[in-house]
């Protein structure tokens, strides 16, 4: 798992991966009381994102360039022996979400950010709420506080060329071995040509409690049921995965599996950079079905906070410190965005 990066352009790839992953984790560190308030606090962060990449009034400080979907929940009554929420058992459970691409710059070329982003909000009919935010990347690059603030300072553009400095960012991979699963995805990431076929992982694990109030820790997946076809090498649309989407939905709805992965003992649910072994059992759950897509910030999604912890009975946080402190950091730019009007900030 350890495996080296090979070559300027695995290296590049690797930094613009892990800079985009490290745009949401170094919000959650202040926020938890990993790191002091006269290093770094979610409003100087974002200050900073804003900084290297622009100010985009009213758009999302992070994953900023997306579009707004709606569709279904079909639950498999598979889960309902391991959880009482609702959305376990419900034959259709409403769902509005958001694709998106990883970075602060809502005019970026969707193929030019390799993270890709999956937020959804479920409501069951018991009044109860469930939002989740995924990525492509199943695992993060690093588990500690003092980890995310060695990779901020790592990720630092140079001011002469606007990048991160790759050999900066090689040394701090190397002194930091937990970030091997995470290398490893990087460095073999292949993108496909869609959101629709693309994979997205919780990252962080959960805990289903049952009727008997027993908790059963997991991470969740959603499994595209559109085929893989790789992205092509040359793409000159700006748009290229929204009107891809856009498309595929005027077709037909698209589906994903989610796929509920069981900790078993032993294994690092409070750890976000570490992963599970692959024969982990998993449970289908049932069927995400997405039937239209919405204008890119105007649609349903466009006032919703994604907050990870907004979860229903039947569901709750792990002790994951970055989980824990995702909420404080959705908060802030939640917030921030809120008060500005969409749309007059600068162009590339």
């Amino acid at each position: 798992m350890n495996s080296p990066l090979y070559g300027p352009a695995k290296a590049l790839r690797l930094a613009a991966i892990g800079a985009v992953m490290l745009a949401a984790g170094v919000g959650f560190a202040y926020a938890a009381g990993w790191i002091g308030a006269a290093k770094l606090t979610p409003q100087r962060i974002i200050d900073t994102f804003e900084a290297q990449a622009g100010h985009y009034p009213g758009y999302r400080k992070n994953h900023a360039k997306g579009l707004c979907v709606s569709g279904y929940f079909q639950a498999s009554g598979q889960a309902a022996s391991l959880s009482t929420a609702r959305v376990f058992s419900q034959a259709r459970v409403p769902v509005i979400g958001r694709f998106a691409i990883g970075g602060a710059n809502p005019y970026a070329p969707d193929t030019a950010i390799p993270v890709r982003s999956l937020a959804l909000q479920l409501s069951s009919d018991d009044g109860q709420v469930w939002r989740t935010g995924m990525n492509n990347p199943p695992v993060l690059a690093v588990s500690t506080p003092q980890a995310f603030y060695e990779q901020v300072l790592a990720s630092t553009p140079d001011p002469a060329t606007g990048k991160p400095d790759l050999a900066r960012q090689q040394a701090f991979f190397a002194a930091h071995p937990e970030s091997a699963a995470f290398r490893q995805w990087a460095a073999s990431y292949k993108p496909s040509n869609s959101f629709a076929s693309t994979q997205y992982h919780s990252i962080n694990a959960f805990r289903l409690i049952d009727a008997a109030g027993a908790a059963q820790p997991v991470r969740w997946q959603l499994e595209p049921q559109t085929a893989f076809t790789a992205l092509p090498g040359q793409v000159d649309d700006k748009l290229f995965l929204q009107h891809d989407l856009q498309q595929r939905l005027a077709q037909g709805p698209l589906r994903w599996t989610l796929r509920l992965v069981l900790a078993e003992p032993g294994d690092a649910v409070d750890d976000p950079a570490s992963p599970w072994p692959a024969q982990r059992r998993s449970v289908d759950a049932g069927t995400l079905v997405l039937e239209q897509v919405d204008a890119a910030e105007q649609g349903a999604c466009r006032d919703l906070n994604f907050d990870p912890l907004i979860l229903p009975h039947g569901i709750e946080a792990s002790a994951d410190p970055i989980l824990a402190a995702r909420s404080a950091a959705y908060s802030e730019s939640f917030n921030r965005r809120s008060r500005e009007s969409l749309g007059t900030g600068a162009r590339p």
